[in-house]
């Protein structure tokens, strides 16, 4: 007789959410400064609309190479311990057996039917290496994080989020303000779309996004007013 499913969970470990989550963000954040910098600064609406196209394209590649370097650095660092506990379980498997009875029993299950249980999962060695990875590792071997996934999001999350302040510009726009409106309505988009998937209010993920851009698009204005004005 099979159990019947109850309810069911999403996908938690596939690598993408985090970069595309942080390089949407990203991309609106920084590309909103970049420009109300440069607008602050009195630029022409060309200079502005140029930076903003050099800042998307930098920051995407930026993020994408370094998330690529990341993932793949922590995914080697996984697998090189992987294979320690495969040698382990090669080399010494009456010490492995015995330390996966510990953890059965350091859950509550009898020492005897411990031993029995780490027995009968221990006699496939794929298995065991699993299991073994799971309790001393935290991690499942099987579904580990793609470095090219998390690039390919990142860089695309990112060069999105990147052109909504730019748009404006692109379209013939000389005034910073309708760059500004459009890019602060992305975040708090962002932010509600996120608080979709981790289940927390969507107002509140969405005026977070928005109070922090405008932060950081004010603060970027006034920076390039004044240095617009000194070296002017």
């Amino acid at each position: 007789m099979t159990a019947e499913a109850h309810h069911s969970h999403r996908d938690v470990n596939g690598g993408w959410l985090r970069p595309a989550v942080f390089g949407a963000m990203d991309g609106l954040v920084s590309n909103l400064g970049l420009i109300s910098g440069v607008a602050g600064s009195s630029a022409s609406s060309h200079t502005i609309a140029v930076a903003g196209m050099a800042g998307l394209a930098a920051g995407a590649f930026s993020m994408a190479a370094g998330e690529y370097t990341s993932v793949a650095s922590q995914r080697e660092l996984v697998l090189a311990e992987i294979d320690i506990e495969r040698r382990e379980l090669r080399r010494h498997p009456d010490d492995e057996l015995a330390e996966l009875t510990d953890v059965y029993v350091g859950r509550g299950v009898e020492p005897a039917l411990a031993r029995e249980v780490a027995r009968q999962l221990s006699a496939d060695p794929e298995q065991a290496l699993e299991i073994h990875t799971r309790e001393e590792l935290g991690v499942d071997p099987g579904d580990l994080p793609s470095p090219t996934v998390a690039a390919v999001s990142s860089f695309g999350s990112f060069a999105i989020g990147a052109v909504l302040p730019l748009l404006p510009y692109l379209l013939g726009a000389s005034d910073l303000w309708p760059a500004a409106v459009l890019a602060l309505l992305g975040l708090f988009g962002c932010g509600a779309v996120v608080a979709r998937v981790t289940a927390r209010p969507w107002w509140f993920s969405g005026l977070r996004q928005l109070v922090l851009g405008a932060a950081a698009a004010g603060v970027t204005y006034v920076i390039g007013s004044v240095f617009g004005t000194a070296l002017g």
